[in-house]
């Protein structure tokens, strides 16, 4: 088939090498969010995907919104046979849906109907889930909820952060999409509609969501660290800034400590949760570079009952 691809950041750049790679298929072009600015000097950098495609010589589409007319014009003259996506990153409408003779078909980071949403591989990490996915299915106008042309299950390991599961996630849904092209070209998949019933949300993550509340069990404290890791960064206050945690790692015989209560020894840093306390390992100050937690505790000379959150 002849496929348009649609994504913008790292995580979709397997699933397109693994269709550059193909040899049933020819992707002649990209589709990906407008340069955005990024850096100290936020100088406007392509995205990933875009980048990619220009080192593999495929045209890129970079248009503002996916309804402009610009864009819609060269869509059809392409005239591609499907577009596979991955976390493009903007609402597709019917007009541009109509364009490919067999749509548009999104690699998804979920075992659909569950989490359907921005930020699947967050939630579930964040849930406590201990096995999530990846699907395809064809978009239609509602929120991730066309049919299911294939899935396939991922363990979530105990300190699994969001990065680490969205990144095998990312090398296996590569080849489930691939996959699933395939399929569709030769008429041996056919798409199967979600059930109704086990739809979860997972909305975008922000950061008032990633502030830690140290009165919950230190299970939650620890599931929300791991999965706003690496973003949006799960943090508290400490002396009135942010502080973001990085790594920490519940510690089920300490129970002395108060809900963010702090505990500094030579090697160690605790805190106190609504339950028993968690270990500090990594943690970033404002405005500096992530540090081992004991390095941070001696140089901010915690006193004895100092306390993190607001």
């Amino acid at each position: 088939m002849k496929l348009v691809f649609a994504g913008t950041p790292e995580v979709a750049v397997p699933a397109l090498d693994a269709l550059i790679a193909s040899d049933r298929h020819e992707v002649a072009a990209v589709v990906t969010r407008p340069d955005a600015p990024a850096g100290r000097g936020r100088r406007l950098v392509a995205s990933p995907v875009a980048e990619r495609a220009a080192e593999a010589g495929i045209e890129v589409l970079k248009p503002e919104k996916p309804r402009d007319e610009e864009f819609l014009a060269r869509l059809r003259e392409i005239a591609p046979d499907c577009c596979p996506v991955v976390a493009y990153g903007a609402l597709l409408p019917k007009v541009a849906l109509d364009v490919p003779a067999r749509g548009w078909v999104n690699l998804h980071f979920s075992l659909l109907p569950a989490w359907r949403g921005a930020a699947p591989v967050q939630h579930a990490v964040m849930a406590g889930d201990e096995v999530t996915g990846a699907s395809t299915f064809l978009i239609e106008q509602g929120l991730d909820s066309g049919p299911v042309y294939g899935v396939l299950t991922e363990e979530i390991r105990p300190t699994d952060t969001s990065g680490d599961l969205l990144t095998r996630l990312a090398f296996a849904g590569a080849g489930l999409l691939a996959a699933t092209m395939d399929g569709i070209e030769d008429g041996t998949l056919h798409a199967v509609q979600q059930p109704h019933d086990g739809v979860t949300l997972a909305p975008k993550i922000t950061v008032e969501d990633a502030q830690v509340n140290w009165s919950a069990p230190a299970l939650r404290v620890d599931r929300v660290v791991r999965g706003c890791t690496p973003a949006p960064g799960a943090w508290t206050l400490f002396r009135g800034e942010r502080l973001k945690l990085v790594q920490a790692t519940p510690v089920l015989d300490r129970t002395d400590l108060a809900p963010g209560e702090l505990s500094a020894a030579k090697n160690n840093v605790y805190v106190g949760t609504g339950s028993h306390a968690v270990e500090l390992l990594w943690v970033q100050p404002q405005g500096k570079k992530p540090m081992k937690a004991a390095d941070w505790a001696r140089g901010v000379r915690i006193v004895h009952g100092e306390l993190l959150g607001s």
